[in-house]
């Protein structure tokens, strides 16, 4: 057992090191994750190209979405969690006080409380190893975990954040069911794993859009569940707003869902595509872009708009269920697996800014050699 841990660390945009820290000392209320593997989401790659600011704005070990063995585990911590060293469990990205009105209530995600989110509390904030761009993760007292089954794979049961997603933006937020036309905006791994919720519903048809570049994206999607892609750049370009009007007879999509991240046009594009009375589940983070939000649209069509913010227990669970349960081919989707040393490789890979590479799910596993 090695005194120190290997890290990868942004320090500024565009620049990942690899650093060493000191291994933390584990007492009765805390643990220690061996990280078998991180999966990285677009934000990820939005804060690597400085479109997003980096946590606490100083150095930050990436990485919220981890994968890992409990190697240490407190007594009060072990009981508190049902977890013993030996289990694999996935980390959920918000560390709640678990004591507050919300979080008494359910609301833990909106914990004013809140501590040091994973991925992106700064290195300066003891003990460091926050992030799962780590050979090991400290897992605080108010941590919440996951059990998942070890004989799956890293690389399939590290999606429990992204399918996650799937299921929390398009069925609990977006309450699809039997029979619904549901418009996906985005072909990314969250565009996909809102597919596979959607079907898994009961959705009567989906439509995914995506850019000539998600060309590999779009036959995914179509793999999983979607009845119909649409390009949307290019020669070629379709819009979806009339592609979905003409597949309903001008009524629209019960249930939207805008997943393109840094992009404006879509917004105004979820608010037509939507029927009236409809539902718009917005998720595209801007990077704090100003936008054109047209509210008459929302009022004259009666829209229910609501915001995603990440994922929560109950879409975690899910979603660890569902990838547990074998039904959806969910080594398709995995494109890329890369060791501690190629972070940043892996985030140019995710990001499309490696010449001859079609990254659909891409993770990082600290461990290989």
């Amino acid at each position: 057992m090695t005194d120190q841990v290997r890290a990868a660390v942004q320090t500024a945009p565009g620049t990942i090191e690899l650093r060493e820290f000191p291994r933390p000392t584990i007492g009765a209320d805390d643990g220690l994750l061996r990280v078998e593997a991180n999966g990285i989401c677009g934000s990820d790659v939005e804060m690597f190209r400085g479109h997003m600011r980096m946590g606490s704005g100083g150095p930050v070990i990436p990485g919220h979405e981890p994968l890992g063995i409990i190697e240490e585990v407190g007594e009060r911590a072990a009981a508190r969690w049902g977890v013993e060293p030996g289990d694999r469990v996935a980390l959920e990205v918000i560390v709640p006080c678990r004591a507050c009105h919300d979080c008494l209530t359910g609301r833990y995600q909106s914990c004013r409380n809140r501590g040091n989110a994973h991925g992106v509390t700064g290195t300066d904030v003891a003990p460091s190893l926050f992030g799962g761009m780590a050979e090991h993760l400290y897992l605080s007292p108010n941590a919440v975990l996951h059990k998942v089954d070890r004989n799956l794979p890293a690389e399939l049961a590290v999606m429990f954040n992204p399918l996650g997603a799937g299921v929390r933006w398009a069925v609990h937020l977006g309450g699809v069911g039997l029979g619904d036309t549901v418009l996906v905006l985005g072909a990314g791994q969250r565009g996909i794993a809102s597919v596979i919720a959607a079907r898994a519903a009961g959705a009567g048809t989906i439509v995914v859009t995506g850019l000539e570049s998600d060309v590999h994206k779009l036959e995914l999607a179509r793999e999983f569940g979607a009845d119909h892609t649409v390009v949307v750049d290019g020669d070629g370009a379709e819009d979806p707003v009339e592609t979905v009007l003409d597949l309903t007879g001008g009524a629209g999509a019960d249930i939207v869902l805008e997943l393109t991240p840094m992009a404006a046009a879509p917004l105004t594009q979820a608010l037509r595509a939507a029927k009236h009375g409809g539902t718009v589940v917005l998720a595209g983070l801007k990077g704090g872009r100003e936008n054109p939000l047209n509210t008459d649209l929302i009022i004259n069509r009666a829209l229910t708009v609501r915001g995603a913010f990440g994922v929560d227990a109950r879409g975690y669970a899910e979603a660890i269920a569902i990838i547990e349960s074998g039904r959806f081919p969910l080594a398709k989707l995995h494109t890329h697996t890369f060791g501690l040393d190629d972070t940043a490789l892996a985030l140019r890979t995710l990001a499309g800014d490696e010449p001859g590479e079609r990254a659909v799910h891409v993770s990082v596993h600290p461990h290989l050699p």
